[in-house]
């Protein structure tokens, strides 16, 4: 099992993706088939597809981590990006970071209801799909990152 994450962009637009990469036959593959057939109020979870009918390889399931607000906000999610993560799991899988296209995936996004440029979200999705796809390839973080950034804890929504 792989787990990624990134946090790419400012403001609104920014995209902030949670990856986790597994086995279809193991927890990793019981958790995508779980989520796919449990959706909730404001959170349904569907097939990543490059184009209508041609879902991104590995399998990859887009679970929103923020309820879907208005028009604009599902237009944002599902379509721009949805789409940013489609083309950052085929960046990826391009560039041999994903070692196996029969695995599956689960991607957790965040897309801010205040979103109002899908260009933006396209490419900050893009970015933050590759970018979690390869910390998990590697097993990161590194233990010295965490050393480093254990003196400063921070995040766009805080800083101490």
């Amino acid at each position: 099992m792989q787990l990624g994450e990134a946090f790419v962009g400012d403001g609104a637009n920014a995209a902030h993706v949670n990856t986790v990469l597994g086995r279809r036959d193991g927890p990793v593959g019981t958790a995508w088939a779980t989520a796919l057939a449990t959706p909730t109020t404001g959170h349904a979870p569907f097939v990543v597809v490059l184009q209508p009918g041609v879902p991104v390889r590995p399998f990859t399931l887009f679970v929103n981590k923020a309820g879907i607000e208005s028009d604009d906000h599902a237009r944002l999610t599902w379509g721009a990006a949805q789409a940013g993560v489609a083309a950052g799991v085929a960046d990826a899988a391009a560039d041999n970071v994903i070692a196996d296209l029969d695995d599956v995936l689960i991607a957790a996004v965040w897309v801010n209801p205040a979103a109002d440029d899908a260009a933006a979200v396209f490419a900050n999705n893009r970015d933050a799909t590759r970018r979690a796809l390869a910390m998990g390839a590697i097993g990161g973080p590194d233990p010295a990152s965490i050393q480093q950034a254990r003196a400063n804890p921070s995040n766009p929504f805080f800083s101490g």
